[in-house]
């Protein structure tokens, strides 16, 4: 096979958009098959071994039964640094590297952190990364997920402490203080499951991603309790939101006593985040 580029829009459109195939080439091309960037633009054939062609194959099998582009290759950027993914754990999104860069500016270097749903541990382990004196602990309810994020953990030579923690029934213990939660939890709901891609509700867990329709705040009315309990004075809870119930969150939060209150837009100008303080009563 001399022109995979050619071979892999071929096999591929009839699945994706024009605009997808040729996001999938180039990564299948350049970061899978080694092809440099420069050759690739400039449509220059390459000469795969039969053991790359077995690889191509496989690599479009996959694609063609929607299985997401990131757990294919096995890892994801997240901050400049290397995250492994599978199906267990949500694919990182850019949102919520957004979030990260906003809590780095803001919170003090040595504090208490616990991140609730922490998935890959990419914000759990992007904090302890960039805040070395930072104390960060991490929940989940999926072993699998606990599992992957200790492997970034450890890889990435970080210093969190995983915990296996069904948010919804959890009781804290006097043990439990911190100076900052932040939750990126499920939070899309059964309706607006449909509008969805498959790649997204066939392959990643429906556990991390859906509530139901009747309570979509669910997980946040519950850490917003949680963290009466386990934020000190003037700790901070940090959200990542659904953009249709930015202000919702934020009135529940206010309803609960947090103050400081704020909604925050991420960079395509949607409602993203939610920033709340605990107050000192």
């Amino acid at each position: 096979m001399s022109n995979p580029a050619r071979h892999i829009r071929t096999v591929l459109q009839a699945c994706y958009s024009t605009q997808e195939v040729a996001a999938l080439c180039r990564i299948i091309c350049c970061e899978m098959l080694g092809q440099s960037s420069v050759d690739y633009y400039l449509g220059k054939d390459i000469i795969l071994s039969p053991n790359k062609e077995k690889e191509l194959e496989s690599i479009l099998c996959r694609l063609c039964k929607f299985e997401p582009i990131q757990y294919i290759q096995g890892v994801v950027s997240f901050l400049g640094h290397s995250f492994h993914v599978a199906p267990g754990v949500l694919i990182p999104r850019p949102e919520t590297e957004e979030l990260v860069e906003e809590m780095l500016k803001e919170i003090a270097p040595g504090s208490r952190i616990l991140d609730i749903g922490t998935g890959s541990g990419c914000i759990a382990v992007s904090l302890s990364k960039e805040l070395p004196e930072a104390e960060v602990t991490a929940w989940d309810i999926s072993a699998e997920a606990l599992c992957i994020a200790e492997e970034n953990n450890r890889q990435l030579r970080a210093s969190v402490r995983f915990l296996r923690r069904d948010v919804l029934t959890y009781r804290p213990t006097d043990d439990d203080c911190f100076d900052v939660i932040v939750s990126n939890p499920p939070y899309i709901t059964e309706a607006e499951k449909q509008d969805m891609e498959r790649n997204v509700t066939d392959w990643e867990p429906s556990a991390a991603l859906f509530v139901p329709d009747v309570d979509p705040l669910l997980f946040y009315r519950r850490i917003g309790e949680l963290g009466r309990n386990m934020l000190a004075a003037g700790g901070k809870l940090y959200f990542e939101i659904n953009r249709a119930f930015g202000e919702a969150t934020a009135m529940m939060l206010r309803e609960q006593g947090y103050t400081k209150v704020h909604v925050r837009k991420d960079i395509s100008g949607n409602d993203r985040y939610v920033i709340a303080e605990r107050g000192w009563k």
